[in-house]
């Protein structure tokens, strides 16, 4: 296995977990990171606690999706951070250390594939994986000015990978440049269509979310690609407003946690970092009826949203309203932060679409993503657009 340094602190602490190609294929040359809620066989997953740790055997066969990365030709280069039981944006893990953002600083890395997100900036892998619930790879991506995707809920198998939400949970992939994003999505995807035809959709509930500089510098770079896909359409696509969909997004999410988790962390009262804890004890709590109501919302969304997509449009929007938060920053902030975040991020998920998020600027000093939402089984067609528009932005820079 290829040794490196880990100056972000990506990679779960004590002996790399690695592992060596098993084939020669697309993907020979290149390495990756896997975070630590995938299964590698003759390791303990973590799922970034020392109570799961302590409570769950090594796994006795590799993740799928690892798998098939292996036998395209890539080395695993060890297992990466994440935030407890995956549940949380920023990327802090009081156990294990909170990985560096290394485009910035003085933020956090994002949540809950932090690690994932770190090793790729830091140049400690060529790609990772990552999972994403409610906005775990896209925004650790935006965050850490990296290119990610969340595919298509159910295209690709979660065997071998805890789960928080079932109904929510997709895995997904870090890389730094769009043409490599693709490449792993040809060995991972299943078959679809090759070509988005748009035209380009603004969510505009979504861009008034932004915070104004953030706004500005993703309107810039969207400017440039009218150029080439036509003028962006103004669209009011949530009418109740984000902060309706994030708070059936989040009923519906944690009713799904405290079901797939709430036996284990029951059974074993683990004990958890700052903000963890809260969210387990608010999922416990969650009124059946409000969760009802949430996945009735989000029928009535995956009406409004899967036929206005169905030709090839593409809704554009930012990856997240704001930058990283400070890692000085109060809890309270961070709490605001994550719901004007998941408003947004809600979208795709709550309508199994896929989204790419692309590095597209900077507010704050710190990096910033804009991004594509395409149909649910659009998935290589839209990594085919993130590579072109990424080409086209290039070029403008």
């Amino acid at each position: 296995m290829t040794e490196i340094q880990d100056q972000a602190g990506a990679f779960v602490p004590g002996p790399r977990i690695g592992h060596a190609p098993l084939a020669a294929g697309p993907l020979s040359g290149r390495t990756f990171a896997v975070k630590d809620l995938f299964d590698v066989a003759g390791a303990v997953t973590t799922y970034g606690n020392p109570d799961w740790a302590r409570t769950h055997a090594a796994a006795i066969a590799t993740a799928p999706i690892v798998q098939s990365l292996l036998l395209s030709g890539a080395e695993c280069v060890g297992k990466t951070k994440t935030v407890e039981l995956a549940y949380g944006l920023t990327g802090e893990n009081v156990w294990q250390g909170t990985p560096r953002n290394p485009r910035a600083p003085d933020r956090f890395p994002g949540g809950s594939s932090c690690g994932s997100a770190a090793a790729v900036a830091a140049g400690l892998a060529d790609f990772a994986l990552g999972s994403d619930t409610g906005g775990s790879v896209r925004i650790p991506a935006s965050y850490c000015g990296l290119f990610g995707l969340r595919p298509t809920h159910g295209a690709i198998s979660l065997a071998g990978a805890r789960a928080l939400a079932p109904s929510l949970d997709t895995p997904g992939w870090f890389a730094r440049d769009a043409g490599l994003l693709e490449a792993i999505g040809d060995v991972l995807l299943p078959p679809g269509p090759a070509r988005l035809g748009g035209p380009l959709l603004r969510v505009e509930e979504a861009w008034m979310n932004a915070r104004p500089d953030v706004a500005e510098t993703l309107r810039r770079s969207l400017s440039h690609l009218e150029t080439r896909f036509g003028p962006a359409l103004g669209l009011n696509l949530i009418p109740e407003g984000l902060s309706t969909l994030n708070e059936h997004f989040r009923c519906v999410q944690a009713e799904e946690v405290w079901s797939t988790l709430g036996d284990w962390v029951t059974a074993t009262r683990p004990t958890f970092g700052p903000g963890v804890s809260e969210r387990f004890i608010a999922a416990k709590a969650m009124d059946p009826a409000r969760a009802a109501a949430g996945r009735v919302f989000r029928h009535a969304m995956q009406a409004r949203l899967r036929p206005l997509l169905a030709g090839g449009a593409i809704l554009v929007m930012p990856t997240s309203p704001c930058p990283a938060p400070l890692l000085t920053s109060s809890i309270l902030h961070q709490n605001e932060v994550r719901a004007a975040t998941m408003g947004v991020t809600a979208i795709a998920g709550f309508c199994g679409a896929p989204e790419v998020t692309l590095p597209v600027g900077t507010a704050e000093g710190a990096p910033v993503g804009l991004s594509f939402v395409a149909a649910p089984g659009m998935d290589r067609a839209l990594l085919a657009f993130a590579r072109a528009a990424a080409d086209d932005l290039r070029e403008h820079a």
